[in-house]
């Protein structure tokens, strides 16, 4: 009962941070495309692509959310997370399409100068923005802290560079206004699409990471493994093996005992094991083998390409 009780929060919270995004989002969208109708500015306009991207992908993220939080069935035993994973590429897609529309126009601009209106107010939309950003990001850095999701921390990770995005913007308005330099504008939303081709890169990366099951952080496994080996009667180990999941994380390990043991006691101190690692990572499920010291066997092990840490 008391997991159950666990995994309801977790979910509420993740869906609490979704919606509170997508709402941001939408809000975040109005207000700059009025702001970038009213003056004309291609990094307001940069600005606000963006956060219509963030409309979409904060919807997929929030579909993710839903559906990697399903149980588990018949034809997924190791659970949907990874939806969120996948939600994670479909934002990297959303962010670098929204880079590159705002490439073209200000490749088009350079040659056609647009005349900026209304600067001032342009000037008083982006500071909102920022304000109402920067609560969002706060929000959703606290869910993290409480869960580990993918999707959120990805959707957090873009609000993040929005955040610096929507400074940039308020820099070139302020220069644009105070000293007339139009050109400015131009240069900003260049940086602003490149900061978001970066970040589209770095978010797809670690999704492909766990979509491909890379292991989890080696300094995790060498936790895992000096508490493991303090239990009594555990003589060795081999074969670790992990993956992530959503905000699941997976441990597979072939745990090392006397031969003279009995199964009854070998499973008991492998019970002992699991009860460990599950206290220091709530979300983990573990599956331990249990092995007689000494044997020699196929291990996976040996057939690991390249130097491994553990």
């Amino acid at each position: 009962m008391k997991s159950s009780n666990k995994n309801l929060s977790e979910s509420q919270y993740k869906r609490a941070a979704a919606i509170a995004s997508v709402t941001t989002a939408c809000l975040l969208t109005i207000i700059k495309a009025a702001a970038a109708f009213t003056t004309g500015s291609l990094s307001i306009l940069s600005s606000t692509a963006d956060s219509l991207a963030d409309v979409l992908s904060s919807v997929i993220t929030f579909m993710a959310v839903i559906y990697s939080d399903r149980p588990l069935t018949c034809d997924h035993r190791y659970g949907y997370g990874k939806a969120e994973s996948v939600s994670a590429l479909i934002q990297a897609a959303f962010i670098s399409g929204s880079a590159c529309f705002i490439l073209y126009d200000a490749f088009y601009r350079f040659f056609h100068p647009v005349i900026l209106t209304q600067t001032f107010i342009g000037v008083c939309v982006m500071i909102v923005s920022l304000l109402i950003t920067l609560l969002l990001i706060m929000f959703q850095k606290y869910v993290i802290r409480r869960i580990h999701s993918q999707a959120i921390e990805a959707d957090s990770s873009h609000y993040v560079i929005d955040l610096a995005a929507n400074i940039t913007v308020l820099f070139s308005l302020s220069v644009v206004h105070w000293l007339g330099w139009t050109w400015f504008d131009i240069l900003a939303a260049v940086l602003v699409s490149f900061y978001l081709i970066f970040t589209a890169f770095k978010i797809a990366e670690k999704a492909l990471a766990e979509i491909t099951d890379k292991e989890v952080d080696n300094s995790i496994k060498a936790i895992i493994v000096r508490e493991i080996l303090k239990i009594d009667g555990i003589k060795g180990y081999h074969d670790l093996r992990s993956r992530i999941s959503g905000s699941r994380l997976f441990f597979e390990i072939h745990l090392e005992f006397d031969g003279e043991l009995s199964l009854l006691k070998t499973h008991e101190i492998a019970e002992r094991a699991e009860h460990k690692i599950v206290q220091m990572y709530p979300n983990a499920q573990v599956i331990i083998h249990q092995d007689p010291y000494g044997i020699e066997e196929k291990r996976i092990d040996n057939d690991i390409i390249g130097p491994c840490a553990l």
